[in-house]
């Protein structure tokens, strides 16, 4: 869901956050392909992950790709 503020649109994507080996927080934005980042910390990762998107999205429309790609949700049952 994206809404346009002057020249700005705010989008709204989902992240995956998840503590790795090390203890880092590492965070992927699934509908940006390639788009990771990490913090030591939830917050710290959320706002660096912020920073990548913003970096992605303007490389994928640099080079003319779609700004995400499409991400559904599944249901399945676990027995």
């Amino acid at each position: 869901m994206s809404r346009t503020r002057g020249s700005l649109i705010d989008m709204k994507l989902h992240v995956v956050l998840e503590r790795d080996e090390s203890g880092m927080v590492v965070a992927e934005c699934p509908a940006i392909p390639g788009c990771v980042s990490q913090g030591r910390s939830e917050e710290e990762a959320l706002e660096n992950i912020r920073e990548a998107i913003i970096a992605c999205l303007e490389v994928r429309a640099e080079q003319g790709l779609p700004l995400t790609v499409r991400t559904v949700e599944v249901e399945v049952a676990v027995g």
